[in-house]
C-alpha cells in the first residue's frame, strides 16, 4: 500500500475519532488517503483553531487530540496550540507535511525546520525518513502523549516518504499501561504525616480531573474530613457543594482562601502543578510541611521543598491511603469553615440580582450556572473574565468547567467548545470569552455552521483587553493601550449562519440562553456588554485583607 495509507491505517488503530486541520500541498497525500478512512476530517479555517480543537478533545476524553497542518505556515500557525495543549497538560498529537527529502538540505521553497520548532513545545517531535518506521513513530507519538503527564507530540511527514509503497502494517495498541504506585514505606510517611498535622489543607491540581482520581480524592476528604482548594484547572474535582469545598485558588492576589493556606502546617498538593500558582504564593505564613501526591517527582524548587513524595498513580495512591485511615487521621472538621463560610456568603451575596447595565461578572455567572446542568461544560478563555470564572462559576463535576490556565492563550473557548460539543453533543457547552479573545478566532464559527456543531459563544463585551488594563491599574494606577473597536458582533455572527443575539438588560440573559440551548445544528453567539468596573473593586476588597 501507499506510505500515505498505512499512516492513516495506524491513526485508525489508535481509535482517531477526528482530525481537525488545514489541507496543504504537502500533505495532499493523507488527504486523499482519508477518502477511504473511517475518520472524520473537520476542516478548520485556521490551523490555531485545529489545535485548539485538538487539545479540548484531549482534556475531554483522555485520548489524543489530533491536529493537522502543512509545512511552514501551516506548522507555525499550529504553535501556539499545541504549546497550550503541552503546558496544560492536554494529550495532542500534530501531524504536518514537509518538503521531499531531496531538499531539506538546502535553501528551498518554505522549508524551515520544523521538528526543531516543535521540540521544546512537545514530549517529542520526529520526521518520518523512512517509510518502514510509520507504525512505530505513530504507536510512539500516541504512548507518549497519552503518558502521564500528558502533553503534545508531533509527526512530521515528508511528501516524498507518503508516496512511496510499504508492506507494513500498523501496530494495535495493546492493554492499558498499569502505572507504577508507591511503595509502602512512601505511604506509610504520607499516613504519619497527615496524622501529626494540626492545620492540614489540601491543594488539589490538574491532575485530579484525571481518570478515577476524583472519586479517590472525595472519599480521602470525607475520610479525614480536611478541607480542599482546587487550582484554575482542578476545579470540579471536588463538587463546590461539598462542605470541604474552599473553591478555587490561585486568583493572584490575596483572596479568602488564601488564608487557610497561610493558617495550614501541612499542605497536601495532590495532582498539583506549580505552572498555575506558584508555591511562593501560597507557602507564606505559618511554617508548614508539604506531602506531595502525584504522577511524577516534584519539581525542585525552592518554596516547594515536600517533607514526603508518593510517586505514582494518583488514584491508587489514594486508595492505598484511604484504605488505612484511621480515627488519627481525622481532623476536628472546623478548622476552615470560616473561609468557606465566606466565600459562600460572598458568593450569595455577589450572586444578588444585580440590576445594574452592562451587566457585573458576578451577575452573568450566577445567571449562567443557574442555566446551566451539573454536567454541562464551561469553557473559558484567557482575559478579565477567566478570574471571574474561577472565583464565581461554581463547579459539581470535573472536566466541566475548562480554564486553559498553563500556558493561558487567548482565543482558545471558541474552537474548544466546538470541539467540546462534537465529544459531548448531549450537553449544553457554552465557550465564554471576551470580545478580544472572540475575535482572534472568530473565523471557526464557519466550521461550526458547516459541521453543524450547536456550541453556544458567550462573549463579554467591554471594547478593551480588560485583564491587562486590571493588571496594569493595579501596578500603576493607569492602564495604556487597551482599548479596541469592534465590529457589530452579532451582525457579523449572523453573517456566519450563527443564532446570535445582544442581550440589553440584565433581566434578558437567561431566557436568551434557554433560546440558545434549544438551537440545533448551527452555533449560538450572545452578546454580553460587561460592566469591569467591578476588577478593582475586588482588588481592593482583597487588598484590604492585608490588614487583618
Amino acid at each position: 500500500m501507499k506510505a500515505s495509507d498505512l499512516f492513516l491505517r495506524c491513526l485508525e488503530a489508535e481509535g482517531v475519532e477526528y482530525i481537525f486541520g488545514v489541507p496543504g500541498e504537502e500533505n495532499a497525500d493523507i488527504m486523499i488517503s482519508l477518502l477511504d478512512s473511517s475518520i472524520r476530517f473537520i476542516i478548520c479555517r485556521h490551523e490555531q483553531g485545529a489545535a485548539f480543537m485538538a487539545d479540548l478533545y484531549g482534556r475531554l476524553t483522555g485520548r489524543p487530540g489530533v491536529c493537522l497542518a502543512t509545512l511552514g505556515p501551516g506548522a507555525t500557525n499550529l504553535v501556539t496550540g499545541v504549546a497550550n495543549a503541552h503546558m496544560d497538560r492536554s494529550p495532542l498529537v500534530a501531524l504536518t507535511g514537509q518538503g521531499a527529502t531531496t531538499r531539506l538540505h538546502k535553501e528551498s521553497h518554505q522549508i524551515m525546520d520544523v521538528v526543531g520548532m516543535f521540540k521544546p513545545i512537545t514530549k517529542w517531535a520526529s520526521s518520518i525518513h523512512d517509510e518502514r518506521n510509520i507504525p512505530e513513530v505513530v504507536r510512539k507519538a500516541f504512548k507518549l502523549a497519552a503518558a502521564e503527564k500528558p502533553g503534545a507530540t508531533l509527526i512530521e511527514l515528508p511528501e516524498d516518504v507518503a508516496k512511496r509503497e510499504v508492506k507494513d502494517q500498523p501496530i494495535v495498541p495493546g492493554l492499558k499501561v498499569r502505572r507504577p504506585v508507591p511503595d509502602e514505606k512512601s505511604v506509610n510517611a504520607a499516613l504519619d504525616l497527615i496524622g501529626r498535622a494540626r492545620l492540614p489543607v489540601i491543594l488539589a491540581g490538574n491532575g485530579c480531573i484525571r481518570t478515577r482520581v476524583s472519586k479517590q480524592l472525595n472519599r480521602f476528604i470525607d475520610k479525614t474530613g480536611i478541607y480542599a482548594a482546587m487550582t484554575f484547572m482542578g476545579k470540579g474535582a471536588i463538587s463546590d457543594q461539598h462542605p470541604r469545598s474552599l473553591y478555587a485558588a490561585g486568583l493572584g492576589s490575596r483572596d479568602h482562601v488564601a488564608l487557610a493556606f497561610e493558617r495550614a502546617d501541612l499542605v497536601i498538593a495532590i495532582g498539583y502543578d506549580m505552572v498555575e500558582w506558584h508555591p511562593s504564593l501560597w507557602n507564606v505564613g505559618v511554617e508548614k510541611r508539604i506531602l506531595h501526591i502525584d504522577f511524577t517527582p516534584a519539581e525542585v524548587d525552592g518554596s516547594y521543598r515536600p517533607e514526603v513524595e508518593a510517586v505514582g498513580d494518583i488514584a491508587a495512591t489514594l486508595w492505598a491511603i484511604n484504605e488505612r485511615l484511621g480515627s488519627e487521621h481525622r481532623t476536628a472538621g472546623s478548622e476552615f469553615s470560616d473561609v468557606r463560610e465566606t466565600l459562600v456568603q460572598e458568593l450569595e451575596r455577589e450572586h444578588a440580582a444585580d440590576e445594574g447595565f452592562p451587566m457585573k461578572p458576578q451577575r452573568i455567572l450566577s445567571d449562567l450556572r443557574q442555566e446551566m446542568d451539573p454536567e454541562d461544560i464551561l469553557i473559558s478563555d484567557v482575559g478579565a473574565h477567566k478570574m471571574w470564572v474561577a472565583r464565581h462559576y461554581p463547579t459539581y463535576a470535573p472536566n466541566s468547567c475548562i480554564i486553559s490556565n498553563g500556558f493561558c492563550s487567548m482565543g482558545i473557548a471558541l474552537p474548544g467548545a466546538i470541539s467540546a460539543k462534537l465529544v459531548h453533543p448531549d450537553r449544553n457547552v457554552v465557550g465564554l470569552c471576551g470580545d478580544g479573545g472572540f475575535m482572534m478566532n472568530v473565523q471557526e464559527l464557519a466550521t461550526a455552521v458547516q459541521y453543524e456543531i450547536a456550541s453556544i459563544h458567550l462573549v463579554w463585551e467591554d471594547s478593551e483587553y480588560g485583564l491587562i488594563r486590571w493588571k496594569q491599574e493595579t501596578m500603576f494606577g493607569r492602564h495604556s493601550h487597551i482599548g479596541f473597536t469592534n465590529p457589530d458582533l452579532v451582525d457579523l455572527s449572523r453573517s456566519f449562519g450563527c443564532f446570535a443575539k445582544r442581550v440589553n438588560s440584565p433581566k434578558e440573559l437567561r431566557p436568551t440562553l434557554r433560546e440558545a440551548f434549544q438551537v440545533k445544528g448551527r452555533p449560538s453567539v450572545i452578546v454580553v456588554p460587561v460592566d469591569y468596573a467591578e476588577n478593582m473593586k475586588l482588588t481592593q476588597r482583597l487588598g484590604e485583607l492585608l490588614c487583618h
